[in-house]
């Protein structure tokens, strides 16, 4: 059976932690596993909602299962290298309607919202923070990385996040104070403590101004000559920030991602025992369109020294977006 890295097996005949029966099956990975959260009680009052968004992401992941198999339309958003499909609009309606539909007074923040105008503007109010194809340009080509992210925030404080890596057949749970799981296996980053022996991961993003670039190249340069065992990426932020929580990276760290890329992922990261930062070392600011997601502190504050940071134009600030 395949594995989330370095994660423990639950014992399927009894109860996992999160109050669900374990379920093995290769046929039904998902079905009446625990994805959710632990201690599931009646005061529990999002359980709802994290439930609803497994449902969504696994009923979404198969949209964009199917969509691989096909031809499809590629447009573009900021750039020739900021693609949108019909897929991350379709994907993204079915979320947004069913949302609306089961939850009414909620709020929503989606990444083609956004791009088609819609504010983006985290508030009080219970807030799903959506990103249909998380590796747009990957699931164009053909790349077998591509996710369903779906964050959940109220009071403006992530309370679960869910991210499906559709063509792996993964599903990522975090409920806050309640752990992370990855098919129904307790995550648990790395404990590696020396930077030497770490594996990091980052992206190039879609920015291809020469001086951000350079800054880019720059900050790679000085953290694979610290130096470490490698610099690795697979084109989805979410999917990065899972593995860190999974241990199999030791730290991801990306200037120029939005909210909707990292916000089921934060929590995922810190469910399993890691941190999050901005990369001038203070604390995440999910709209500032920085992060530093880490096993430890350690790690965090020796990648932070290295980067070559800037600051991108904030989520909140514009409606322009970029993948």
């Amino acid at each position: 059976m395949d594995t989330c890295c370095k994660t423990r097996w639950l014992d399927a005949s009894v109860k996992n932690t999160n109050g669900y029966l374990a379920q093995t099956s290769l046929l039904h990975p998902f079905k009446d596993i625990g994805l959710a959260s632990r201690h599931h009680t009646m005061t529990d009052l999002w359980q709802n909602a994290m439930d609803h968004a497994v449902a969504l992401a696994r009923k979404a992941g198969s949209l964009v299962r199917d969509a691989v198999q096909n031809d499809m339309k590629v447009m573009l958003k900021s750039s020739s290298v900021d693609l949108v499909t019909k897929t991350d609009q379709k994907v993204e309606q079915l979320i947004i309607d069913s949302v609306k539909e089961k939850f009414p007074t909620h709020s929503f923040i989606g990444e083609e919202s956004v791009a088609a105008g819609e504010p983006c503007v985290l508030t009080d109010n219970p807030t799903w923070i959506v990103d249909p194809v998380d590796g747009t340009t990957n699931f164009v080509h053909g790349y077998p990385f591509v996710a369903v992210s779906i964050g959940f925030a109220v009071n403006r404080k992530l309370e679960f996040g869910v991210v499906y890596s559709c063509i792996e057949d993964k599903m990522y749970t975090a409920r806050k104070g309640q752990g992370a799981f990855c098919n129904g296996q307790l995550l648990n980053v790395s404990d590696q403590k020396e930077i030497s022996q770490s594996i990091i991961a980052t992206e190039f993003g879609s920015n291809r101004d020469t001086e951000v670039v350079d800054k880019i190249f720059s900050s790679m340069r000085k953290i694979l000559c610290l130096p470490i065992h490698g610099i690795r990426g697979v084109g989805t932020a979410a999917t990065n920030m899972c593995l860190v929580a999974s241990g199999c990276v030791e730290a991801y760290y990306e200037i120029g991602i939005h909210c909707w890329d990292i916000a089921a992922g934060a929590i995922i990261v810190t469910e399993a025992g890691g941190v999050l930062m901005d990369v001038d070392g203070g604390p995440l600011d999910l709209m500032s369109r920085r992060v530093v997601a880490a096993n430890n502190k350690i790690i965090a504050e020796r990648i932070v020294k290295e980067i070559d940071a800037f600051t991108p134009l904030r989520d909140d600030a514009s409606t322009e977006t970029e993948d």
